[in-house]
């Protein structure tokens, strides 16, 4: 998940799973087009929403990559 900040709500927090952004506008303001057909505004400009999504998709592939634990499995 991303934390952006909603539009309009005092910077009140959102997090959004990135896999569910469809499309996104700026025109002035971000909007984020989820594949649910739910739309939402947002105070981050497109570039850092961008931003995140790169940083919580290369952690998501680095936690793919890094070797179990041993002790998790009961070894």
């Amino acid at each position: 998940m991303i934390q952006l900040s909603r539009l309009g709500a005092h910077g009140e927090p959102l997090w959004l799973n990135p896999d569910l952004i469809a499309t996104m506008e700026a025109h002035p303001d971000t909007v984020i087009a989820l594949t649910t057909g739910t739309r939402v505004v947002v105070a981050d400009s497109a570039d850092e929403v961008i931003e995140k999504v790169r940083a919580w998709r290369v952690s998501v592939a680095r936690g793919a990559l890094k070797p179990a634990d041993p002790a998790a499995r009961g070894a």
